[in-house]
């Protein structure tokens, strides 16, 4: 994504914002570390096991909208500066082991997308299509923008999430920031107006919704031909269970899918 209105001298700010936080000393980042049972804060995700040789990454993550849900020990006490700048969540991979970490294993996102900016243009980054992992160039002040599960599930598989990775850089550590744009907890979704039909308003609104935090395929993109490919899940259930294993590719959307004209 390019032409998006941020300018240079913008994106080079948070670049050297993110790059001090991270820099900052153990003591000074313990007091972001991420609680118990917990995704939000300073620390490693992904990780469950010191026999792992992938997912190694240190990782700073923060919801902050709706501001209601914003953690008071981590959104208040970030320095000012960055806290204008910041969206969702950060990840830094130090690779201080090389011979045991290799970068990201393969993986979707679980929101519906992700806007990812790589923020010292370093290679690393690749996406599978095709059954070919292709690497992504970093341009200049650009965004990558990446569809995840939810979206995927919402419109039955019609905008499937991309599956990628990180590679390591022997050289130099890679740098991005993400932005995941997710539905609520607890709220409701409603179809785009553009999806119903004269065929399809008159629907009874519960076939046709994401209510009390749950998320399924939309029954306005259901009929005969296309019936449902996806089981309906809680969006917190989903989230928790994405961050408490490992990342293997789109097995936990996979999870979810629903066999037809089995047995």
């Amino acid at each position: 994504l390019v032409n998006h209105g941020m300018s240079t001298a913008f994106l080079e700010k948070l670049k050297k914002e993110v790059e001090g936080f991270f820099n900052l000393s153990m003591e000074e980042k313990k007091k972001y570390w991420q609680h118990p049972g917990d995704i939000e804060g300073f620390g490693q995700a992904f990780v469950v096991s010191e026999e792992q040789k992938l997912d190694w990454a240190d990782l700073f993550s923060m919801m902050t909208l709706p501001v209601h849900l914003r953690k008071p020990h981590l959104f208040p006490k970030l320095p000012p500066s960055l806290r204008l700048s910041l969206s969702l969540s950060l990840s830094l991979c130090f690779y201080v082991n090389p011979e045991k970490v290799m970068g990201l294993s393969p993986h979707s996102d679980a929101a519906a997308l992700t806007i990812l900016r790589q923020l010292n243009e370093v290679e690393g980054l690749q996406i599978k299509k095709d059954g070919k992992w292709i690497p992504v160039t970093p341009l200049p002040d650009a965004f990558i923008v990446n569809i995840g599960d939810t979206l995927e599930i919402i419109t039955n598989g019609t905008y499937p999430s991309i599956e990628h990775r990180a590679v390591v850089n022997s050289v130099q550590e890679r740098l991005s920031i993400a932005t995941a744009y997710s539905l609520r907890y607890d709220g409701e979704v409603y179809p785009a107006s553009s999806l119903i039909s004269e065929k399809t308003k008159d629907f009874p609104l519960p076939q046709f919704t994401q209510y009390d935090g749950e998320v399924y395929p939309a029954s306005s993109l259901i009929s005969e031909k296309t019936p449902p490919l996806f089981r309906r899940v809680r969006i917190e259930e989903y989230f928790r269970s994405r961050y408490a294993r490992e990342l293997r590719g789109k097995s936990q959307l996979d999870s979810l899918r629903i066999q037809h004209g089995q047995g």
